[in-house]
């Protein structure tokens, strides 16, 4: 089968909202086993919706149509599929309930614009909305099939949750699994050159790298009978992608480098603390957006002066004289001293030039040293990313901080 998918709304062309709804179906339509042709965007202009959707419905077998089914003059989507499928709209006593008894919840009294919302198209599937007052609805003819899901992504995910997937099963005669590999340490370029012999000549399974901040991600599709021989072909494929570049792969669960770091840390029971100062205190809030690092992180230091970095943390001011507060030596006493005041099992640190000024030819924007503290052993390493500013280099910074504490926590140093 094939879909595409068409967004309304003049704010998603504006650039006022970021559309995570295309990216998401689309996730959820492959994982159907559900082809996407296209993506549209389109404003809330009730000749130039009419014509795209009367063109993606040649194009495609099912179109998912998100927003414009508010109470508003502007939403048009319900009546512009109506129209061009040729069915009237009716009024729907339930979905009319459901609005009413909605504001109800929360001591407000129903608007009559809110009406608009309860008149769905005659023969569609009603897809009634616990989370919000839009119906999301199903209108088939001819073959083809147009869904139709409010905009806010709450109320789009639980729509599609529980009325269009299980639809979606029905429909489809094949089972997709895939898996999303994380790489760090290669460029996208490297990599897919490395992984050439398990990607040229490829049919099933699939394999895409996609490049991000500081890292790769690799896509191992497979489309077969059944989720299990989909499973199977995977793995295959993952094994021959590990035997080639496992050195660089640090989770096969779509995982985040920091998620992966604290799964370790909370599994083997070490405790962490972080010594920072050209990325602010950003290592310390990703590692602790994880839920449960209380049991595991102790302490994080932004030690940003060089008088605090010798006060808080005990390095010689003798020591950021001669050297530089960016230097190994510097960085190699952040670690060591906010180990000994903390107690931690681990104690990483990292000293920079985020920019965009502060840089020299020895020390130039985008540098840093980082430092790594455990029992019996310190190790400090020079990183140097291209200056893509500040945000940029602070980021990748913390990266290189959790690939440094990730290794030893593998044993790997």
């Amino acid at each position: 089968m094939k879909a595409s998918i068409l967004c309304v709304g003049t704010e998603l062309l504006f650039g006022q909202i970021v559309n995570t709804n295309a990216a998401w179906l689309s996730q959820q339509l492959q994982m159907a086993g559900v082809d996407v042709l296209y993506h549209h965007v389109v404003g809330d202009n009730e000749g130039r919706m009419r014509a795209l959707l009367a063109e993606t419905l040649a194009q495609s077998d099912i179109v998912v149509a998100t927003g414009g089914l508010g109470p508003t003059q502007d939403d048009l989507t319900k009546e512009i599929i109506a129209d061009v499928l040729g069915a009237e709209l009716v009024l729907d006593e339930k979905a009319l309930a459901d609005i009413e008894g909605f504001f109800k919840r929360f001591g407000n009294e129903m608007t009559e614009n809110n009406r608009k919302q309860a008149y769905l198209p005659a023969g569609c599937r009603i897809y009634y909305n616990e989370v919000g007052t839009a119906p999301g609805f199903c209108l088939e003819k001819d073959g083809k099939a147009v869904i139709a899901l409010p905009g806010p992504p709450r109320e789009l995910k639980h729509l599609y949750e529980k009325w269009v997937r299980p639809w979606l099963t029905e429909k489809t005669n094949a089972s997709i699994y895939n898996k999303v590999l994380r790489f760090y340490g290669i460029g996208e370029s490297t990599l897919e050159t490395k992984l050439a012999p398990v990607i040229e000549g490829q049919t099933d399974p699939t394999v895409a790298t996609y490049a991000k901040e500081g890292e790769v991600s690799v896509r191992v599709a497979s489309k077969r009978a059944t989720v299990e021989e989909a499973a199977v072909a995977v793995q295959e494929t993952i094994d021959k992608i590990y035997q080639i570049a496992g050195k660089y792969l640090y989770s096969t669960e779509d995982q985040e480098l920091h998620e992966v770091v604290a799964s370790r840390l909370l599994a083997c029971g070490g405790t962490l603390a972080s010594a920072e100062s050209c990325t602010g205190g950003m290592f310390a809030e990703r590692i602790l957006s994880v839920p449960g690092m209380s049991a595991s992180y102790l302490a994080g230091l932004v030690t940003y002066s060089n008088e605090m970095k010798t006060e808080l943390l005990g390095v010689p001011a003798a020591l950021i004289e001669k050297h530089g507060a960016v230097s190994e030596e510097v960085a190699s006493a952040m670690a060591t001293g906010v180990k000994a005041r903390t107690g931690a099992d681990y104690a990483v640190a990292v000293t920079g030039v985020a920019g965009p000024d502060g840089g020299s030819e020895a020390k130039p924007v985008g540098s840093c040293w980082i430092s790594l503290a455990q029992k019996g052993m310190v190790i400090t390493l020079p990183f140097e990313t291209r200056d893509r500013g500040r945000q940029w280099n602070r980021n990748i910074f913390v990266l290189a901080m959790l690939d440094l504490l990730n290794k030893a926590l593998l044993r790997q140093l």
